[in-house]
């Protein structure tokens, strides 16, 4: 399967196929005619495709750099040591980086790639289901600092993007769980019935076989947003439906706790619990959440009050002169955007 982003000078590709990885060099090739290829990866990911990935490219000079897993490692302070190792494996302008791994090492990579040498080309092999099916597509790239997630980042879009569904197989059931988080937030704001296919299943194994389309339909509905918004101005901030808690979520909890997928999870329940109270989503959509979020084995709620999490909130980047613009929902796949303040929150007392 293949889809086109259509970003004028910007635009890829982005091909879909179980068992792609090991013909990687057949699209990599269509986008890149240097010599030298720097892979980044983290210590999960490397040690599991790094070979089938370099094997796949032999016309081309390898190298690669492999950093420890987990979100800490998305930090400005991780910068220096890729920009050393892309200085010492002699890496221009002329040549390729390669994204290899989750959603972690794709923004740092991309930051990474877009901040050397005023930008070097850059592809994405997602291998965990939230990349795969979000944060590989749509350009953006960042890292955090430590008052708050991705407050350094890029517009920086790849030349490619190779998704192979079978590396989910190897991937714990947790990394599963996590990015079903973000399945669900495309079914919740952009389709109904992507939704509705979502809820008639019991599980993620039962899901399984119907993958590959829902990868694709998810990624389908980013590049529909993408295209008319390229720079987060407008439509494109339905995306982040949720985000605006989990972000806090996770900072608060120094990425300890909650995953990515999981926080994400509990501000979209939360968020339309409040929206709900307020008369601003149709009565009974949180609990159509909720109850999704449990099939997959994801939470609703995190214990915290809203009291501890507000200060974070307000580095968000969608607050803009003190106004908060959040995402809420009319309807299960009818999203909006709504301007606010942090006002709208501490009505929440405790998510």
């Amino acid at each position: 399967m293949e889809l086109t982003v259509n970003l004028g000078k910007n635009s890829y590709s982005i091909f879909i196929e179980p068992g792609i990885l090991k013909n990687a060099e057949t699209y990599i090739s269509q986008v890149f005619q240097g010599k030298r290829i720097i892979i980044i990866s983290d210590d999960n990911i490397y040690p599991l495709y790094g070979k089938t990935l370099i094997n796949a490219l032999p016309s081309y000079e390898c190298h690669s750099l492999v950093l420890p897993h987990g979100e800490t490692t998305k930090s400005f302070d991780t910068l220096p040591q890729i920009y050393a190792a892309m200085l010492e494996k002699k890496i221009t302008r002329s040549d390729l980086v390669i994204a290899l791994g989750g959603g972690v090492i794709g923004d740092l990579a991309g930051f990474a790639a877009a901040s050397y040498l005023r930008g070097v080309k850059f592809v994405q092999i997602p291998t965990s289901l939230l990349a795969q099916v979000d944060s590989s597509v749509g350009g953006k790239v960042a890292v955090d600092l430590p008052q708050g997630k991705n407050l350094i980042g890029a517009f920086y879009h790849p030349k490619l993007v190779i998704i192979d569904p079978d590396m989910l197989n190897t991937l714990p059931p947790r990394y599963i769980t996590d990015g079903m988080g973000e399945v669900i937030k495309y079914g919740c704001i952009k389709d109904a019935s992507l939704f509705d296919v979502l809820s008639s299943h019991t599980s993620f194994e039962d899901l399984k076989d119907q993958l590959p389309s829902i990868i694709y339909r998810c990624i389908d509905i980013k590049r529909i947003i993408v295209e008319a918004d390229q720079f987060d101005t407008g439509e494109r901030m339905l995306l982040n439906f949720g985000h605006t808690l989990a972000h806090t979520i996770e900072h608060y909890c120094h990425y300890e706790r909650e995953s990515h997928g999981e926080a994400v999870a509990i501000g979209m329940y939360q968020i339309t619990k409040i929206s709900e109270k307020a008369g601003l989503t149709a009565s009974g959509e949180a609990e159509k959440i909720c109850r999704i979020l449990k099939t997959y084995g994801l939470p609703c709620e995190c214990g915290l009050p809203i009291s501890d999490l507000t200060d974070a909130i307000e580095f968000d980047k969608k607050n803009l002169d003190g106004h908060l613009n959040v995402v809420l929902l009319r309807k299960i796949g009818d999203s909006y955007i709504y301007p606010t303040n942090l006002h709208f929150f501490k009505t929440a007392g405790g998510i």
